[in-house]
């Protein structure tokens, strides 16, 4: 086995190996800042402002320490099946995956499993993988999830109640399962080496950013996450619970409708959340403001959970009242999240003030506020620039503290 090791910036982004390309717009940033699709609901296409906030350069990315190193097919699938490498699941909550849910969903059909298979018994080139080493030695797979899942079942010899033999292959191929391969074609498969690249993680802030980033990179295809949804992946603890458990407040899903398939409402609280506690820090990218965020507050370290709660939980509460869900989507009738998070974090602010405004106050306000000139330039153009925040923080603000 041979490794190298190095410390490099960040690599340009690449095609993805386990997914065909994205089909979603190249930039959003002059479009509205809607959340939905043409009819006003949740989409599980990527939207113009998921695009422009992956592409959304970081002004200073940080570099990373990595090792490359070569892994016997046999090896890898030993690894996998004991627990030592892990292909972490979307959304997985485990707190000892330090980067847990990397991978949305086992993509690949059948065919393209049968093929990997074959070129491997054909000893054709295989693309590399990336793995993160966690602290406590496990592997955690980046990139190349589909290639280890497969091999995995071809060695356990089922997919799901169906036996895994070979089909969409050559003739000298078909039928063939992991156990009735000869001598030889075993040997060919079992000692196979596959190149990985390594990069470590020591579970703090600028180690996971590093993650992130390379992770962003590698980031593509039809099932392309989101940033939020990589964000969920990364940062897995107690603050994405609590996350969590707000998104499924009821007011606040009578507002926002049927749970977002790509945790777009979960984001809009994430929003909110950072925003309201720490708005001078705002700088663009609006990614990385909240990864930060996260990261610093991912044990919910030094955070007012108890008043957060209390503030999103009566802010919902109040604008459903009166105003109704149509508050939060203005001129359309796609969700607008940056209003959304104006809104929520104005009213906030005024509960903080003392008395409590009445549901006909807060609707009043509402109206006031998408009455103000410039509201419509800040909450559906350039939305992520400091000003365009500042601003429009400033007018909700304004509009709440006058009931």
């Amino acid at each position: 086995m041979t490794e190298t090791t190095g410390t490099v910036p960040l690599p340009p982004a690449e095609e993805g190996r386990d997914s065909a390309d994205s089909r979603g717009p190249a930039d959003g940033r002059g479009s509205a800042d809607g959340r939905g699709s043409a009819d006003g609901r949740d989409s599980e296409e990527l939207l113009a402002e998921d695009v422009a906030e992956l592409q959304e350069v970081d002004p200073d990315p940080p570099q990373i320490s990595y090792s490359g190193t070569d892994f016997d097919i046999e090896g890898i699938v030993r690894r996998h099946d004991r627990g030592d490498i892990v292909v972490p699941s979307f959304g997985n909550d485990d707190p000892s995956i330090e980067t847990a849910g990397f991978q949305r969903e086992f993509v690949w059909k059948r065919s393209q499993m049968d093929r990997f298979i074959e070129s491997l018994l054909l000893g054709y080139p295989i693309p590399g993988i990336f793995l993160v080493q966690q602290q406590d030695r496990r592997y955690l797979v980046l990139d190349g999830q589909q290639r280890i899942r497969t091999l995995s079942l071809f060695y356990g010899g089922s997919i799901g109640n169906r036996e895994f033999a070979l089909q969409n292959v050559a003739p000298r191929f078909r039928d063939l399962t992991y156990s009735t391969l000869s001598d030889e074609q075993r040997r060919t498969l079992d000692n196979t080496f596959i190149q990985a690249t390594v990069v470590r993680t020591d579970g703090t802030t600028q180690s996971l950013d590093g993650v992130y980033q390379i992770f962003e990179r590698l980031n593509s295809g039809g099932t392309q996450l989101t940033p939020h949804e990589i964000r969920v992946a990364l940062y897995a603890g107690e603050f994405i619970r609590f996350l969590t458990a707000l998104n499924d407040k009821p007011a606040w899903r009578a507002l926002y409708g049927p749970r977002s398939p790509r945790l777009r409402d979960q984001e809009i609280v994430l929003r909110f959340i950072a925003l309201y506690i720490s708005p001078g820090n705002y700088r663009r990218p609006l990614k990385k403001y909240l990864n930060d965020f996260v990261g610093t507050h991912r044990d919910l370290d030094d955070l007012p959970v108890e008043l957060i709660e209390r503030r999103f939980t009566r802010a919902t509460e109040l604008v459903l009242a009166d105003a109704g869900r149509n508050a939060l989507r203005a001129r359309g009738r796609q969700l607008n999240a940056s209003l959304t998070e104006a809104l929520l974090v104005g009213l906030a602010r005024r509960l903080d003030a003392g008395d409590e405004p009445s549901a006909g106050q807060v609707s009043m306000a509402i109206t006031n506020l998408l009455g103000e000139p410039g509201i419509d330039y800040v909450t559906t153009r350039a939305t992520a620039d400091e000003d365009s925040v500042r601003r429009r923080l400033g007018l909700a603000t304004r509009a709440f503290s006058r009931i």
